[in-house]
């Protein structure tokens, strides 16, 4: 339905916001990459095998490591909504996620940090990351990242396993 020059979809304000975000969102590249935001051609990378996604895992805290990656590549697609993933990536919304594991709080290259997230100091590990994606506001008042945060223990530990698989290089 058209009302003068505002188009109304008939959605509730729920699935409005999620068709909204869902339009953010980029279609991945061929061979499952994400793409840049700018269009610049990231570095590629093969996917992780099962023998790498195992040792990475390895890596990982005891909790993380029995982690169900499916789950974590379906729930990490609202964190793509605003992040790309893909080594070479540049920020979008917000910053690259690509190597975050070990990266100093507030430092990825391209991004504007709010001044919490550039105090906030120390690096992102799988636990750091997990307080993180609960609540951002509640870890950085102030954040630039509108995100309200995900309630489930098990979905998070599934995220951050996932995005450590797939934000890592694989050993060669």
């Amino acid at each position: 339905m058209r009302n003068g020059n505002t188009i109304s979809l008939g959605l509730g304000p729920g699935l409005a916001a999620l068709s909204l975000l869902a339009a953010c969102s980029r279609p991945a590249a061929p061979g499952g990459a994400e793409g840049a935001a700018s269009g610049a051609a990231p570095t590629a990378t093969s996917a992780p095998t099962d023998a790498d996604r195992k040792a990475i895992l390895a890596t990982l805290p005891a909790a993380y490591q029995g982690a169900d990656l499916d789950n974590g590549q379906s729930k990490i697609a609202l964190c793509k909504a605003c992040h790309t993933l893909n080594k070479g990536g540049e920020a979008a919304v917000g910053p690259n996620l690509w190597g975050v594991f070990g990266r100093k709080a507030g430092s990825a290259p391209g991004f504007a940090y709010s001044d919490g997230m550039k105090a906030l100091g120390g690096a992102w590990d799988a636990d750091r990351i997990n307080t993180w994606i609960s609540k951002p506001s509640a870890m950085v008042p102030g954040t630039k990242m509108t995100y309200a945060g995900m309630e489930s223990p098990k979905d998070r530990i599934d995220v951050v396993a996932y995005l450590k698989v797939i934000t890592t290089a694989p050993a060669k």
